[in-house]
């Protein structure tokens, strides 16, 4: 690990230099990509510069110890030493989960998918309850939500509802969030009091730059139709609607939401572009958990990851274990304790993951 640190804090100092001198000052393209490298590998530097630092004064405090000379001094040094002992230890896991593979998608905008599952009418109307969330989840970290299509149930629900999110973090803040959310609450056209179970399945799909997903417009099929349901003027007098099939994958996508069907077909490419490169990550994600004997990270979207329960005011994911009684905050947006858990789950995962491969590879 020392060896590789050592690397980067070369290649940073060259950089740096780099970019003092006035032929990359001037190339534009050329200073930019220096400038992202830098500020790429800067926390991995600063804090192993930080570690270096703790280490060598670790050591003066160890040599004032040692020498057991003035009584005042030596008890200030055993509390720099604990101190010290503290910090090296938490800087050592900050450096070793800077140095994890970073995630290609991360970084990325996404593309939100909502479905109603089990439960009729009550699963719209949790559909539509988590769209609440995520969208109020996005003003508060400042991003923007643009609705691509939307099949509303009628009752203020949704069968399905797909849109953009667009901001810094999006992808790495949500990816966790693909799976099956379950419902358990009296539905309000329940006499009875029953409580019901319902499920939505909710997609997070990085969205596909057009050097990542090349399509071949030989491979797809497009329909086009007149629109169905609510909608504007034309709306639902132009064969406006556009669906469109992948025929390698069979992936189908429709779009009517637009009066344009020049618009409705530019939203659909968008989709199945994210959706074909979606499918293509969970494979390679299936088949390394195959190879690794596990089925972590797969992105099984059947996996019921969390369960909202209204009578108790309960909301769990099952995947760590964590339950929290603030269902309502949850509910308006507050998702970070979720996002935060789940993501040191994956690196502590990954860090292990790391240790056994390296464990394997020196057997």
């Amino acid at each position: 690990m020392f060896s590789a640190l050592e690397k980067i804090e070369k290649r940073y100092d060259a950089i740096a230099e780099k970019m003092g001198d006035p032929d990359v000052v001037t190339n534009r393209s050329m200073f930019e990509k220096l400038a992202k490298e830098l500020s790429d590998i800067k926390p991995i530097v600063s804090a192993y510069r930080n570690y270096r630092k703790a280490r060598e004064s670790l050591d003066e405090a160890e040599a004032v110890i040692a020498e057991g000379a003035d009584p005042d001094l030596m008890e200030l040094a055993v509390e720099e030493k604990e101190t010290l002992v503290s910090d090296i230890d938490r800087l050592e896991k900050e450096i070793r989960i800077l140095l994890l593979p970073k995630d290609p998608n991360e970084g990325k905008n996404i593309i939100l998918e909502i479905r109603a599952g089990t439960g009729g009418e009550e699963a719209g109307l949790f559909s539509s309850d988590l769209f609440r969330m995520y969208s109020r989840y996005a003003e508060r970290r400042g991003w923007k939500i643009e609705v691509l299509s939307a099949s509303e149930t009628g009752k203020g629900g949704f069968k399905e509802i797909i849109a953009t999110v667009l901001g810094k973090d999006a992808y790495s803040r949500l990816k966790f969030e693909s799976g099956a959310h379950r419902v358990q609450r009296v539905p309000a056209t329940e006499a009875s009091g029953r409580v019901h179970t319902s499920a939505c399945t909710v997609a997070i799909l990085p969205e596909a730059a057009q050097v990542e997903v090349e399509i071949d417009p030989n491979d797809l099929k497009i329909d086009v139709y007149r629109s169905s349901g609510h909608g504007g003027q034309s709306v639902n007098t132009t064969d406006s609607a556009v669906r469109i099939t992948h025929i390698p994958t069979g992936i189908v996508v429709t779009m009517q939401d637009e009066k344009s069907q020049n618009k409705n077909k530019i939203k659909a490419m968008k989709v199945l572009a994210a959706r074909i490169q979606d499918r293509k990550s969970r494979e390679s994600a299936a088949k390394r958990a195959s190879e690794r004997k596990s089925q972590v990270g797969t992105g099984d979207r059947s996996e019921r990851i969390r369960t909202y329960n209204f009578s108790q005011g309960r909301v769990t994911d099952h995947r760590i274990n964590l339950t929290l009684y603030n269902l309502d905050n949850v509910l308006d947006g507050d998702l970070d304790v979720f996002t935060d858990a789940l993501t040191l789950d994956d690196q502590q995962a990954a860090l292990l993951s790391g240790i056994e491969t390296a464990a394997e590879a020196e057997g």
